[in-house]
């Protein structure tokens, strides 16, 4: 619940401190802008809320590890909801709407976080799972979406350090493999997630596992 907290706060702070011209600028998911990444936040602050709001009497049938699908190919942008993120954050038109938007429903989303049990269970997907579980996945979002939003901005602070090791420990549990010891957690969720390149000594300490990155996780 603390990493949530902490993930999320960083996040919605990093967006505020974003200058007009950086809403242009790439960001590190392939193809969107880093307004369609805010965008995107946006959507992921409405998703926290509606679980949160939707208990659920059933016991959990999943949990942060196996919340995650591991795909054969990053996304082309051809889905749906990619493809209306991008339109919907250009509808916004000025940067400083889209930072009130993610401003308001993020931080209604940090406190309904922090007001849950962590033990209850809500739904969302259709699968269930308990508070503490589900958040946890959100450190992970949070965490990766982070790096995102600062790739191409060199001087914007780093993720919490809680965050990116407790974001390491989930991405290593999905992929059933240690990163090796060698690689900061930053680096570990860069390369495991193919929003970096191994160089060729990283790629080495890989070895085997090096062929079954990244991960495409969704």
């Amino acid at each position: 619940m603390d990493d949530f907290s902490r993930s999320w706060t960083a996040l919605l702070a990093a967006v505020a401190g974003l200058d007009d011209a950086d809403f242009a600028r790439p960001s590190g998911c392939t193809g969107w802008l880093v307004r369609d990444l805010v965008c995107h936040l946006v959507i992921d602050a409405q998703d926290i809320l509606i679980t949160l709001a939707t208990p659920a009497a059933t016991e959990p049938t999943r949990n942060a590890v196996t919340y995650w699908e591991v795909a054969d190919a990053p996304p082309t942008g051809e889905d749906p909801l990619d493809a209306l993120t991008v339109r919907l954050a250009a509808a916004y038109g000025e940067p400083w709407l889209l930072k009130f938007h993610l401003d308001d429903v993020g931080s209604a989303a940090g406190r309904a976080a922090g007001l849950a049990a962590p033990d209850l269970g809500v739904s969302t997907r259709d699968e269930v799972y308990t508070v503490a579980d589900y958040l946890s996945v959100y450190v992970l979002e949070s965490t990766l979406h982070h790096l995102d939003l600062i790739a191409h901005l060199p001087d914007a602070a780093d993720p919490p350090a809680e965050g990116l090791a407790r974001a390491r420990e989930l991405l290593t549990a999905i992929a059933g493999t240690a990163f090796p010891p060698s690689f900061s957690d930053k680096d570990a969720l860069l390369i495991g997630t193919g929003r970096r390149t191994p160089t060729e000594s990283e790629a080495a300490g890989l070895g085997g596992f090096g062929g079954r990155l990244p991960l495409v996780i969704g």
